[in-house]
C-alpha cells in the first residue's frame, strides 16, 4: 500500500461528510423515524380530545340557553297564569254592575234584584268551577279533619253523633288540593234527658 492511498484513507475515515459532496448533514428532522403506531394512537387521542371538548362546550352553551328559556318562561307563566281565569271572571263583574244599577233605581223590585244576583253568583261559581274549583259543602256528612274544621259541637235529634250539623263557611278545593276548608258546626248527637246518666 503507497503513502498516499493510505492518506486518502484517513481523511476518508476522519471526514464522513467527505463521502458524498450533495449529503446533507444529519439533523434531527432529516433523523426522524417513519410514524409508528404509538405516535399514530397519540395523534387519533389528540382529535378525539379536541371533538370531545368541542361536544362539552356547545353542551355547556345548549344547556345555558335552556335554562334562560326555562327561566323565562317561568316568568310569563306566573305573569299570565291568571290571564284565562280573570277573563272568565269579566262578565261577571259586568253582571254586578248591572244589578248593581238595577238596584239604585228608584222602585226597584227587591225579589228581581235578588234573582239577577243570584243568576250571577251562579256564572261566578260556573267559571270557576270550569277552572278546577269545588265546593266543600259537608252537611249531613261525617265530619272529615282533613276537609272540615270544626268551631263548635252541638246536640242535635236529627244529626248523628259525629255528623256536619250546620255548615258555617262553604270550604273549597282546587284540582284535588284544598284551598280552605269548610267551617262546620258537628253534632254531639241526641241532648241528653236531665236525670240520665253520662
Amino acid at each position: 500500500m503507497s503513502s498516499s492511498e493510505s492518506t486518502d484513507l484517513l481523511n476518508t475515515s476522519e471526514n464522513p461528510a467527505s463521502e458524498g459532496k450533495g449529503a446533507a448533514p444529519l439533523t434531527p428532522e432529516s433523523a426522524a423515524t417513519p410514524p409508528t403506531p404509538a405516535a399514530d394512537a397519540l395523534a387519533a387521542a389528540k382529535k378525539e380530545a379536541a371533538d370531545n371538548y368541542d361536544r362539552y362546550l356547545r353542551a355547556v352553551a345548549d344547556l345555558e340557553n335552556f335554562r334562560r328559556r326555562t327561566t323565562r318562561e317561568k316568568d310569563d307563566l306566573r305573569q299570565f297564569a291568571a290571564a284565562r281565569v280573570l277573563e272568565d271572571l269579566l262578565p261577571v263583574m259586568d253582571n254586578l254592575s248591572l244589578a248593581l244599577k238595577a238596584a239604585k233605581h228608584p222602585g226597584a223590585d227587591a225579589a228581581s234584584v235578588a234573582s239577577g244576583v243570584e243568576m250571577v253568583l251562579t256564572q261566578l261559581k260556573t267559571g270557576l268551577a270550569n277552572h278546577g274549583l269545588k265546593e266543600v259543602d259537608p252537611a249531613g256528612q261525617l265530619f272529615d279533619a282533613n276537609f272540615h274544621e270544626a268551631v263548635s259541637a252541638q246536640p242535635s235529634q236529627d244529626v248523628p253523633e259525629g255528623h256536619v250539623q250546620t255548615v258555617v263557611r262553604t270550604g273549597y278545593v282546587l284540582n284535588g288540593r284544598l284551598l280552605r276548608p269548610a267551617t262546620v258546626v258537628v253534632s254531639s248527637g241526641a241532648p241528653k234527658q236531665e236525670g240520665q246518666k253520662s
